[in-house]
């Protein structure tokens, strides 16, 4: 059952990855897509245990899309607050990396987390051991590790919680 859980998830993965870069979803493109995502799912997916932790019930599939509008949300405020700050520079920058401890244990989970913290504006994900998120924060507002947490990852991380552990 796993096998197919993975192979299934490599599919998707793929199949999602070839629309963004190709922009088709229609005809011949859609099927090249499908068939190369296909075989590339059979040569791939027994070497990918990234997907283990990722639950697919309607309840996370649910959570899936409130963290999609979530970080939608925050990607708007932190361009809002980038531009602001670019357009006004008496605006304060206060650089500097803080630490940001996760609860989040798995793998993939980290891994999207950081991610979708470096895609939202003044901040950068530089490092990640264990727990610890190392970031980057183009206006540090506390050094205190848990008012850092609360500031740039747990809206993130309450989500992802239901998706994937």
């Amino acid at each position: 059952m796993r096998k197919i859980k993975r192979f299934i998830l490599s599919f998707i993965f793929l199949m999602i990855i070839w629309i963004f870069l190709t922009s088709a979803i229609q005809g011949d493109d859609l099927i090249l897509g499908l068939l190369v995502s296909f075989i590339g799912s059979l040569l791939f997916y027994r070497f990918s245990d990234i997907y283990a932790d990722v639950k697919i019930t309607p309840k996370s599939l649910f959570k899936l899309v409130i963290y999609i509008f979530v970080f939608i949300k925050e990607l708007i405020k932190a361009n809002i607050d980038v531009a602001l700050r670019v357009i006004n520079p008496a605006l304060p920058i206060n650089p500097g990396i803080v630490s940001v401890k996760t609860k989040l244990k798995s793998r993939l989970a980290k891994l999207i987390l950081a991610n979708s913290i470096t895609l939202t504006p003044g901040t950068l994900t530089l490092d990640v051991k264990d727990d610890e998120l190392f970031i980057h924060w183009i206006d540090v507002k506390s050094m205190d590790v848990e008012e850092a947490t609360k500031k740039i990852s747990m809206r993130f991380e309450k989500i992802l919680k239901g998706i994937i552990e």
